[in-house]
């Protein structure tokens, strides 16, 4: 049994905003620390960035614009806590403490992300989608239902009916949707609006990689301050994280669908 949301979805909408600003932190140091919290609907973002850069009004404006539409922006830039950016100062270290367990995909999770997919390539709006077994469920904003249940005849399509969906409708707020990025596995924090040297972010891509890999389930813990996990140096698994989110394209890539 699997939930799957698409882009569009409002939690996803604010995870894409996070994201969005810290690829636009890496643009300006690619050795910048940034948190990101963000919380989005009915007109309004509020954004809170503990962070290494600066960030003006207008820049992040233009981001939030951008994904989400005409908004009120309510803007919070601090600088990192002095204690927690020393931790990085001479190596890279971890930077929090975690619990992580990377796990296989199954050929269900693998199904339903295909499905969020095909859909989302047709209707560019809000839609959640489980699959549970035989049983699909589908709720896709600003679609005919009709449509839907030709294309997915056992389907079941809308079952209050259609919907317009948004941040008009529901709010939306950062790794608030972790199910649906992660599938079965399991982190103590959320990957999205973080850079790299958090371990929610690298060691929550490293275990999910390696259980693909492996085939079987991952489990790996860190303290803060950390130059080894899992046998490895830090260092090494930020990197391989690092080379994961270039592949895609950042990390508003990495927050449109997660890690599947």
């Amino acid at each position: 049994m699997i939930e799957k949301v698409n882009p569009s979805h409002p939690d996803k909408v604010a995870d894409r905003i996070a994201g969005a600003l810290v690829d636009l932190a890496y643009s300006k140091n690619e050795n910048c620390k940034i948190a990101v919290e963000v919380l989005i609907g009915h007109g309004n973002c509020h954004i809170i960035a503990e962070t290494s850069e600066q960030f003006n009004y207008e820049e992040v404006e233009k981001i939030v614009n951008r994904i989400a539409g005409s908004m009120k922006l309510d803007l919070n830039v601090v600088k990192q806590d002095i204690q927690l950016a020393n931790n990085q100062k001479d190596k890279i270290r971890c930077g929090d403490n975690g619990i992580f367990r990377g796990v296989p995909l199954t050929k269900e999770q693998k199904e339903i992300s295909k499905i969020a997919r095909d859909i989302y390539s047709k209707y560019s709006s809000d839609g959640k989608y489980i699959l549970d077994g035989d049983k699909l469920i589908i709720c896709q904003s600003n679609a005919k239902t009709e449509i839907l249940q030709n294309m997915y005849q056992s389907a079941i399509i809308n079952p209050l009916g259609e919907w317009s969906g948004g941040t008009n409708v529901d709010t939306g707020a950062v790794n608030r949707k972790l199910g649906s990025d992660m599938a079965d596995s399991v982190t103590g924090g959320g990957i999205h609006g973080k850079d790299l040297s958090k371990a929610d972010v690298s060691i929550n891509i490293y275990a999910f990689k390696k259980a693909q890999s492996l085939g079987k389930v991952v489990n790996l813990s860190c303290a803060i301050g950390d130059e080894f996990v899992d046998g490895k140096l830090y260092s090494e698994i930020v990197s391989e994280a690092k080379e994961y989110i270039d592949s895609i394209g950042g990390f508003e890539k990495l927050a449109e669908w997660g890690l599947f």
